[in-house]
């Protein structure tokens, strides 16, 4: 059964898989190493573009390692997890340190560049380089979990049967294929909401569909929540950092009106019962300074609200660990929201 299913899964990849750019001859290690990280947790109709301006503006490690670690934050656009950008420019620096400018062709030593876990590990080892080993993301373990155990989903952590059972159905040769094919049929025919059934390739194989395609019954699994969120809060702050033209972070914050909503926002949930709920720094910040004016030496003037209201005594901007951190236009969030 695993022979048929590895090779009907690899035909219908050579006829039916997505012309991604990254899948071009001729694509660099890098540039394959860019779409793994990119395209973690991401649509890859919305990585394929920006995919395209990061190899163009830094086509080699070496070029983005030059760069400032801000200007990857601030060319990420909103692809989301913008810490993605802090860790490539990291493997990037450690490229150059550590490999000559080049991406490492193992799996064991792109596995110990900062920010790599063992899924970009893998696929990067053997979509740039060949090497036998499998990858397993959640596509590929939906897929086998349906195809060979039986079940709808696989369980929320990997399991050492899942490891085991990949690395049974990898094959001696075709094996780089059998990665991508089975990788493309679980994002594109095998989905987690709606799968396609009706144009399975291995429907007849398929031990899900023998067994009647019984519902999931394991440990609850966790949706990507958003709303209220703190990668909502992040992704409203990157976006006042995009588009602020200069002007200083707080002050931007304060005239497009989202102070209070990011404030309202990190209001919405606790992480355990008694803690302060994420941002609650910047709560304060919100609830008690307002820029009104500059300084003789150009230093922002912050009116102090808790006073007596505009009467209020005016103090200098709140210190670091009160407000938004600047470091070369990026804002550094772990102060904030970890």
């Amino acid at each position: 059964m695993s022979t048929d299913l590895v090779v009907r899964l690899n035909d219908w990849f050579l006829a039916h898989s997505r012309p991604l750019p990254w899948r071009e001859p001729g694509t660099t290690p890098w540039g394959i190493f860019l779409s793994e990280v990119m395209s973690q947790q991401t649509p890859v109709a919305r990585v394929a573009p920006l995919w395209q301006e990061w190899m163009d503006r830094w086509p080699t490690p070496a070029d983005l390692a030059a760069a400032p670690a801000g200007d990857a934050v601030r060319h990420w656009g909103r692809l989301g997890y913008p810490r993605r950008a802090l860790r490539l420019h990291a493997a990037a620096v450690a490229m150059v340190e550590r490999h000559d400018g080049d991406v490492p062709s193992t799996s064991e030593e792109l596995l110990a560049l900062p920010g790599v876990g063992e899924y970009t590990a893998a696929a990067v080892a053997a979509f740039a380089f060949g090497e036998r080993i499998p990858v397993i993301d959640t596509n590929i373990r939906r897929v086998e979990a349906r195809a060979v155990t039986g079940v709808q989903f696989p369980r929320p952590s990997l399991s050492a049967a899942e490891r085991a059972l990949a690395a049974q159905l990898l094959p001696h040769e075709d094996h780089v294929l059998w990665n991508a094919s089975s990788m493309e049929f679980g994002a594109v025919v095998c989905t987690a909401k709606a799968p396609a059934c009706g144009e399975c390739p291995v429907l007849d194989l398929c031990a899900w569909q023998q067994a009647g395609a019984p519902a999931y019954d394991g440990p609850a699994r966790r949706g990507q929540a958003w709303a209220g969120t703190d990668r909502m809060v992040r992704g409203k702050l990157l976006a006042v950092l995009r588009e602020r033209d200069g002007a200083d972070i707080f002050q931007a914050l304060v005239q497009r009106g989202h102070v209070g909503e990011v404030a309202a926002l990190c209001s919405l949930r606790h992480k355990r019962p008694g803690e302060r709920p994420p941002g609650h720094r910047l709560r304060v910040v919100a609830a008690r300074f307002q820029p009104v004016e500059r300084g003789p030496d150009r230093t922002e003037i912050a009116q102090d609200r808790t006073g007596g209201g505009v009467g209020g005594p005016a103090h200098r901007r709140p210190p670091a660990a009160l407000r938004l951190n600047i470091v070369g236009g990026v804002v550094l969030f772990q102060h904030l929201f970890e």
